[in-house]
C-alpha cells in the first residue's frame, strides 16, 4: 500500500477536470518543468488535439466492429458434443488403440479424424470449433462431464468450458418456461464488456496522469533551463 501513497500526495478532487493536484504539487511540477532541460527538449503544456481524441475513439469503435465475430466467444459444451460421439466411433478407437503408433501420434491422428469428419457438417458451431481447437487430452477431460450433462438432457449451450471444468455459464438471459434463466451467451455479448472496461480504464488512467500536471492555462518558460 505504501508504494501508492506518492500517487495520493497532494491529490485534490474538487475540480477534477481542471486539475487533480493541489497548489503545492502544481508549483513543484511547474518548477521541474521550467528548470530541467530534459536534454534540450522544449515541451509545451497544450491539450491533446481534438482530432487525436476523435481518432482514438474511431480506432476503438472500428476495432470492435471488425472483430465482431471473434471477440469474446466463450466455448461451451455443445461445441464439443459431436467430438465426444465421434471419439467413441470404431474408426477413431482403432487409431487410439493402434500399437504401431506412439501415444502422441495416435492422439493427433484421432483428433484430425474427428475434425475432418465434422468439417463438412452443417453445424452452428463450425466457426467456434475453428476458434477453439482442442487436443485429445482436452477431450478426454471433457468427455465424462459432457456425457453426464447429456444424460441429464440439459442444454449444453448453457455450460461453459473453463480450463478443465465444464460449468454452468454465468449469463442471465430471458426467462424460460420452467421459471429459470437462460444461460446461453446472447448474440450481442461477444466479450465487448471486457474490452469496454479496458478502454475506459485506459482513458481514466490517462486522465488522472494528465490532470496531475499543471492546468493547460499555464505555459512554461523554456528560457529558464537554457
Amino acid at each position: 500500500m505504501s508504494k501508492f501513497l506518492p500517487l495520493l500526495d497532494g491529490l485534490k478532487l474538487n475540480k477534477p477536470l481542471h486539475s487533480l493536484s493541489n497548489e503545492r504539487k502544481i508549483k513543484e511540477a511547474q518548477h521541474i518543468w521550467e528548470h530541467e532541460s530534459l536534454g534540450g527538449i522544449a515541451e509545451n503544456n497544450n491539450p491533446l488535439p481534438r482530432p487525436v481524441v476523435g481518432l482514438l475513439i474511431l480506432t476503438f469503435l472500428t476495432a470492435i466492429a471488425w472483430t465482431f465475430p471473434l471477440f469474446g466467444q466463450r466455448p461451451n459444451a455443445a461445441i464439443f458434443s459431436d467430438y465426444v460421439t465421434l471419439m467413441h466411433s470404431s474408426p477413431v478407437q482403432q487409431v487410439l488403440q493402434d500399437p504401431t503408433l506412439t501415444t502422441t501420434a495416435r492422439d493427433k491422428k484421432a483428433m484430425a479424424m474427428i475434425v475432418d469428419a465434422l468439417k463438412d457438417s452443417d453445424s452452428p458451431f463450425e466457426f467456434q470449433r475453428i476458434q477453439h481447437p482442442i487436443s485429445m487430452n482436452d477431450l478426454r477431460i471433457m468427455e465424462p462431464k459432457i456425457v453426464e450433462l447429456q444424460n441429464q438432457h440439459v442444454d449444453l449451450s448453457e455450460y461453459s468450458i473453463i480450463g478443465n471444468e465444464v460449468a454452468l455459464a454465468n449469463f442471465e438471459g430471458n426467462w424460460k418456461e420452467d421459471g429459470t434463466r437462460s444461460r446461453v451467451q446472447p448474440w450481442w455479448d461477444k466479450g465487448y464488456m471486457t474490452s469496454v472496461y479496458y478502454f475506459f480504464g485506459f482513458c481514466f488512467a490517462v486522465i488522472i496522469t494528465v490532470k496531475r500536471l499543471p492546468p493547460i492555462t499555464w505555459k512554461p518558460d523554456h528560457t529558464i533551463a537554457h
